[in-house]
């Protein structure tokens, strides 16, 4: 839709008012309900947020080692937009009308903090490329029998799931929240999030939903908004969804793991399938898994941003620890799918459900370009059998502060996302580590209090 579409549309419909919401860096949906005037004004000269969303933390505490904003600078406006392709409405809250923002200047001249303007960014280096990026996002979840208000009040204890025990792809435990399991499926396709499969993954009230792919900005939306909107959605069945990486150390983390592929412009033709290959990957596939290989430990928070993301990444717990990659295999941290033509395509299993999409796909991308720009060679054997094992090429950084240093110092970094971005990005995820550091733990308590 263009300006007079739009203004055309609210007028036929009588639309009241309107929500639009942009991520912030933690892939947070920050956002607000605004009348149709405002929102018509501001199609053109934005719409302005006090820089702070950009400038706190996840709990809305003020970072004291960023440049961007801060007490220093005032806090002032920066100006947001709307992309109008975004349209759809809530069918769970009367259909207002929602869009999504970013903060990107009709000069490209970018807030360097924002992640949708990022991954804009290097989607344009793929079109200039003469390639179309196909991508998706899946995401496993778990459910609780609890609000907001329950967690404060047992002070995040005893947290009850939705189900007992370990039950992947069951028939009936879904059918005994029969309500809310479809009310997800068909709700989330409403809202323009089209489910391609929805099931229970092994253990207590863990769910896994697969999203239809498309374009990378728009995969990226459809990832970023489904979080929220699985949230909103549990919240009306009195039932709390949570994406940690990892909620307790005696159950499997979850992934979000992202699939991908690059196609002609036109889409008809995958350009990573090779039909004469061992593998049936073509060269443009094996330089664009190349350069993953070799970024990925310079990007690593942008796959694993929280320091809980890294209890998810440990040996046998269906999330990898090695620098690997190998055909159909769920032990490396890339896997090849090969099983047809308009199938084939690369899954990197590193991000948990815990990531910013649009960051974890800016990652993917543009790692994989890297590797087509520069030619890499797959020079790495394939991975058969057990990928913890295979140590041959490295291991993944084993927590925040290591992979946060690696990416503030890494050139490779630098050259794909720009310093600004790696500068804000770095601090914010060694702010986090900070954070945990000086936390006292329940595992200290129950270690030292009596017997140390």
């Amino acid at each position: 839709m263009n300006t007079e579409e739009i203004k055309a549309y609210i007028e036929q419909n009588n639309i009241q008012k309107i929500k639009f919401a942009f991520a912030d860096i933690d892939g947070i949906l920050r956002g607000k309900v605004i009348h149709p005037k405002k929102f018509i004004e501001g199609l053109q000269s934005g719409y302005g947020f006090c820089d702070v969303v950009f400038g706190w933390d996840s709990s809305d505490v003020c970072y004291d080692n960023v440049q961007l904003t801060g007490w220093q600078s005032g806090y002032p406006d920066k100006l947001c937009r709307i992309d109008l392709s975004t349209l759809r409405n809530v069918p769970w809250q009367d259909d207002i009308p929602f869009f999504l923002a970013d903060f990107s200047k009709p000069d490209g001249n970018d807030l360097p903090a924002c992640p949708r303007s990022l991954l804009k960014h290097i989607k344009a280096q793929c079109d200039e490329m003469g390639y179309h990026a196909e991508f998706a996002q899946e995401f496993e979840w778990f459910n609780f029998k609890e609000t907001p208000q329950t967690l404060a009040d047992k002070k995040f204890t005893n947290i009850e799931p939705l189900t007992p025990g370990m039950f992947g792809y069951s028939i009936l435990r879904t059918s005994e929240n029969s309500d809310f399991y479809y009310d997800l499926f068909n709700l989330l396709t409403k809202f323009n999030i089209p489910i391609e499969g929805l099931h229970t993954e092994t253990g207590p009230g863990v769910y896994e939903a697969a999203i239809l792919h498309d374009e990378v900005l728009a995969a990226a939306d459809k990832a970023t908004l489904f979080k929220t909107a699985v949230k909103e959605i549990a919240y009306k069945h009195g039932i709390m969804a949570s994406f940690m990486a990892k909620w307790t150390e005696t159950l499997p983390g979850c992934s979000g793991h992202i699939h991908q592929s690059l196609w002609t412009k036109d889409q008809s033709k995958n350009l990573f399938y090779d039909a004469n290959d061992v593998n049936k990957m073509s060269d443009l596939h094996k330089h664009y898994l190349a350069g993953q290989l070799y970024c990925m430990p310079h990007l690593l928070p942008m796959y694993a941003p929280t320091i809980n993301s890294y209890k998810r990444l440990v040996e046998g717990a269906w999330a990898p620890t090695t620098i690997t990659w190998g055909v159909e295999n769920r032990t490396t941290a890339l896997r090849v799918i090969n099983t047809t033509e308009n199938y084939t395509r690369l899954e990197t299993r590193i991000p948990g459900s815990d990531t910013n999409p649009y960051l974890a796909m800016a990652a993917a991308l543009a790692s994989g370009l890297y590797g087509i720009k520069n030619k890499l060679e797959l020079n790495i054997k394939p991975t058969t059998g057990n990928g913890y094992q295979d140590k041959t090429n490295g291991v993944l950084w084993p927590n925040l502060h290591a992979a946060a240093t690696a990416m503030q110092n890494s050139d490779i970094a630098k050259e794909l996302f720009g310093e600004g971005f790696v500068d804000h990005f770095t601090q914010t995820r060694l702010w986090e580590y900070r954070q945990f550091a000086k936390s006292v733990t329940d595992w200290e308590l129950k270690r030292y209090f009596e017997i140390i």
